[in-house]
């Protein structure tokens, strides 16, 4: 009975389990809403729901490997691995250290989180909706326009309020040399009169 250990064995199993279990499933949503084939497939299914749970009870479970015996201490926490090895350690054979692997695994667990949030934003890219993307491009070019137009309106007020500037002063200086003449004239006429 070698093939019950083989992997395309294990395989079908599950493959049976799992269609037997939608089988019934779907038998009992036709018996809960009284379809005509909902006694078929929940008989169907049941009857390889039974076979199965016969079966399993036949073949006895997968062998148990326990690494705790090996190394001691690994069911614990903090423990301080060393392995129970006979003979003389090979240069290629280090002990563990239980350190070394903590630190490693935390390592790992860091890049795992890393490509978790990698992937959870490529989902996002993924989940978005690219229908109006010509719409948005073609509203993006316009407003791009209107902000250039708008950029060259406001370079030609800043020149237009340079020349505002300078008339300005011409006319302030304008203004302080005819106040000075009309300052004159008043002298004048006070100094007559």
């Amino acid at each position: 009975m070698s093939f019950l250990h083989a992997r395309w064995f294990k395989y079908f199993k599950n493959l049976v389990i799992g269609v037997a279990a939608a089988v019934v499933m779907m038998g009992a949503l036709g018996k809960l809403t009284s379809k005509s084939w909902g006694n078929l497939a929940i008989t169907v299914g049941l009857g390889t729901e039974a076979f199965i749970f016969f079966m399993l009870g036949v073949l006895g479970p997968e062998k148990d490997y326990y690494w705790e015996k090996l190394y001691p201490g690994l069911d614990k926490h903090n423990a301080k691995l060393q392995p129970l090895a006979g003979g003389e350690l090979k240069d290629d054979f280090r002990p563990l250290n239980a350190d070394a692997v903590e630190s490693k695994l935390g390592g790992m667990l860091e890049e795992l989180q890393s490509m978790s949030k990698s992937l959870g934003s490529l989902k996002a890219l993924q989940e978005i909706d690219f229908t109006e993307t010509a719409e948005n491009a073609k509203s993006m070019h316009n407003f791009y326009k209107r902000i250039n137009d708008a950029m060259a309106t406001l370079s030609e007020t800043a020149d237009d309020t340079v020349k505002y500037k300078e008339h300005m002063a011409s006319l302030n200086k304008n203004l302080s040399q005819l106040n000075g003449v009309y300052g004159n004239v008043l002298s004048a006429f006070q100094v007559k009169s």
